[in-house]
């Protein structure tokens, strides 16, 4: 691996079927130890069940509240500045309680490919 900065692009943001917002800030093979990505998830929603097979995530939460679930826990509610850890195989989705953006960034270790994701 070799010293590098990635820089932030917002026109590559993308809308998912998990009903976010996600802008992939750095994942590449090149470091596959970890993936970064931003989500943005609007006032109101909720993303859908899912898990990450073999991949442990974590959120810090950037700006917003909202609660958090996983797997066979109660909710949690989360502001700016937590973390949630999700062991890989937890059943995962955060629900967007406030008036503005959730946002938050996903750091996947090993990095997030698509082939470990379950709805």
């Amino acid at each position: 691996m070799q010293a590098q900065i990635k820089k932030n692009n917002a026109a590559q943001e993308f809308e998912t079927v998990e009903r976010c917002a996600i802008l992939e800030v750095a994942n590449d093979a090149d470091d596959r130890e970890v993936s970064i990505a931003r989500a943005r998830v609007k006032p109101g929603i909720t993303t859908a069940w899912h898990k990450l097979t073999g991949i442990t995530e974590r959120y810090l939460i950037v700006s917003g509240q909202g609660h958090v679930e996983l797997a066979d826990m109660e909710p949690v509610v989360v502001c700016e500045g937590d973390v949630v850890r999700i062991p890989a195989g937890t059943a995962q989705r955060i629900t967007n309680t406030s008036e503005v953006d959730l946002i938050f960034y996903a750091i996947c270790s090993p990095r997030f490919q698509q082939c470990y994701y379950v709805a």
